[in-house]
């Protein structure tokens, strides 16, 4: 079953870029990379630009209006994800713990719906 883990933290508690924290943060995430590689489970994965550079859309009396920045407001921001095939949720918050912004976010552990009956 394919999963996704949903990377959210709060700016202000991660390591400051070019500190020591920072790259064995990044060193963190590397070696999870190459783990979950090796390990067979890992479909995707991205960091995602901060939330300065999003757009939000939604549609209104059928007229499509769009903002700057996320919709919600919230300390914790999306940062990135992965998207890993396990047999289970276990296997899945396994992984999830392994994500280094777990000491100072939050990791969302989601099953993804299956819609293609060919597959």
């Amino acid at each position: 079953m394919k999963y996704m883990l949903l990377i959210y933290n709060d700016p202000a508690r991660e390591p400051a870029y070019g500190t020591a924290e920072f790259d064995e943060m990044m060193a963190g995430f590397f070696a999870l990379n190459e783990q979950m590689k090796s390990d067979g489970v890992l479909c995707d994965g991205e960091g995602l630009q901060g939330v300065e550079t999003a757009t939000s859309l939604r549609l209104k009396s059928g007229k499509v209006e769009t903002m700057d920045g996320p919709f919600a407001e919230t300390r914790e921001h999306l940062g990135g994800y992965y998207v890993v095939d396990v047999p289970d949720l276990d296997a899945a918050l396994n992984y999830a713990a392994l994500i280094p912004a777990a000491k100072f976010g939050t990791i969302e552990v989601r099953p993804l719906m299956d819609y293609n009956p060919a597959s």
